[in-house]
C-alpha cells in the first residue's frame, strides 16, 4: 500500500517526505523528475503505551510506502507522466502552502490555498475526462463496425462517469456496482483514489485552526479530509536528539504531540487500514490490515501458516487494557475473548492467534 505526496512548487512537499520517511534525497533523486520514494514508520501512541508496559526485547511499528512526486507544474502536467505515478499510488496526501514568507516564491505570486487546492483538483479531474472522451471515441468506431455488446455496456459506463465529472465532481464519490467497478478497475482514473490536504502553516499559526476548519467545509463535498502541519516545525522537532528535549519544544509550543504523528495516521486512515498489535516479553508489532479484515486474514499478515492453522485468536480490547491497567487486570475481569474465523478485527485489537499447522 502506498501513499504519494503532490503539490505545487515550494509547498513543503520534500520537508514533510523526509520527517516522514528519515531520507534526505540525493541531488540525482531531485534532478531526476521521477517520484523519490521512502518508508514512514507509524507513530501511534498506543504502541508506546503497550511497548512501555511490556518493555519487550523488540519493538516493531507498523509501516507504510511513501513517495514524493515531482512538483505539480505546466510542464509535468503536459508530459502526463505525473498522472502515470499519480495511478500507481493507492491514496494521496495534496501539501498546500499556507505559510507566508516573501524568501519562498510561490507559482501562481500569492498564498491562496483555497485557489490552489482548486487548481490541483480542477487538473484531477480534466485528465480523467480525457482519458473518458478519448476511449469513448475508440468505442464509437468500433461500434460502429460491429454493435458489440460489451462494448455498448462500457461506454454507457463511462458516459455516467463522465456526467458525474462534468458535475464536476471526483469519481470517489460515484456510487458504482460491483461490475461497474470490474468493469473500469483497469482503467487510470486518479480522481477515484482517495486524496486528503495536509496544510502546511507557519509555527505562529499552529493554534490558529479557523482557516482549516473553513477549508475543510469546503473540502468535505469533494470527500476530503484536512489537517494541518509545519513542516518546518516538525523538521526541528524531528532534529532534536532525546525525547526530553522534543517533548520540552512540543510542551512550549503548547503541542501534544507532532502533527506528523497525526499524519501518519491520516496516511492509514486514507489507505483504509486499521491497526492490531501483537504483545509479549519478546515482542510488541504493530500490524496493519484492510478494514473489514476477518481473524484469519489478521492471522496471515503475521505468518500464512498462522492462517492456514487459525484456530481462534484470543482479543484483548486496547480501551480495556488502559482503562482496567494491563493484561492480568483484563483477564482478571473476563474481558479478553475468544474469537473464531467470522470475527472482524477491529483497530485497537491486541490480538494472540492460537493456531495448528
Amino acid at each position: 500500500m502506498k501513499i504519494g505526496i503532490i503539490g505545487l512548487p515550494q509547498v513543503g512537499k520534500k520537508t514533510l517526505f523526509e520527517v516522514l520517511t528519515n531520507h534526505r534525497p540525493t541531488e540525482s533523486e531531485l534532478v531526476s523528475g521521477k517520484p523519490i520514494k521512502g518508508v514512514a514508520q507509524i507513530r501511534d501512541p498506543r504502541f508506546d503505551a503497550l511497548a512501555s508496559a511490556y518493555k519487550p526485547r523488540k519493538e516493531a511499528r507498523a509501516r507504510i510506502d511513501i513517495e514524493t512526486l515531482p512538483k505539480l507544474e505546466k510542464d509535468t502536467i503536459a508530459k502526463g507522466e505525473i498522472f502515470t505515478d499519480i495511478d500507481s499510488l493507492d491514496a494521496i496526501c495534496h501539501v498546500v502552502r499556507v505559510f507566508k514568507d516573501e524568501s519562498v516564491y510561490h507559482a501562481e505570486g500569492s498564498v491562496d490555498p483555497k485557489r490552489d487546492i482548486d487548481s490541483v483538483n480542477s487538473e484531477l479531474l480534466l485528465h480523467d475526462l480525457i482519458f473518458i472522451e478519448k476511449r469513448m471515441e475508440r468505442l464509437d468506431k468500433k461500434i460502429a463496425q460491429i454493435k458489440d455488446e460489451a462494448s455498448i455496456k462500457e461506454k454507457n459506463i463511462l458516459a455516467k462517469l463522465k456526467a458525474h465529472l462534468d458535475g464536476p465532481s471526483p469519481l470517489r464519490l460515484l456510487e458504482l456496482s460491483a461490475d461497474e467497478k470490474k468493469a473500469i478497475s483497469g482503467y487510470p482514473f486518479v480522481t477515484r483514489k482517495t486524496m486528503f490536504i495536509a496544510l502546511n502553516v507557519s509555527e505562529g499559526d499552529l493554534k490558529n485552526t479557523g482557516p482549516a476548519e473553513q477549508l475543510r467545509r469546503g473540502c468535505l463535498p469533494s470527500g476530503m479530509d484536512i489537517m494541518q502541519v509545519s513542516a518546518k516545525v516538525e523538521s526541528e522537532i524531528a532534529g532534536l536528539e532525546s525525547e526530553e528535549e522534543r517533548m520540552e519544544f512540543l510542551k512550549d509550543l503548547g503541542i501534544e504531540e507532532p502533527a506528523i504523528n497525526l499524519l501518519t495516521r491520516l496516511c492509514i486512515k486514507a489507505l483504509n487500514l486499521v491497526s492490531f498489535f501483537t504483545v509479549g516479553p519478546d515482542e510488541v508489532r504493530q500490524w496493519l490490515i484492510k478494514a473489514g479484515s476477518a481473524a484469519p486474514e489478521a492471522a496471515g499478515a503475521i505468518h500464512s501458516d498462522l492462517q492456514k492453522g487459525f484456530i481462534r485468536a484470543e482479543v484483548m480490547k486496547y480501551g480495556d487494557f488502559v482503562n482496567l491497567g494491563g493484561e492480568d487486570k483484563v483477564r482478571a475481569a473476563g474481558r479478553l475473548y475468544l474469537k473464531g474465523r467470522d470475527y472482524l478485527v477491529e483497530d485497537g485489537d491486541v490480538i494472540d492467534i492460537r493456531f495448528n499447522v
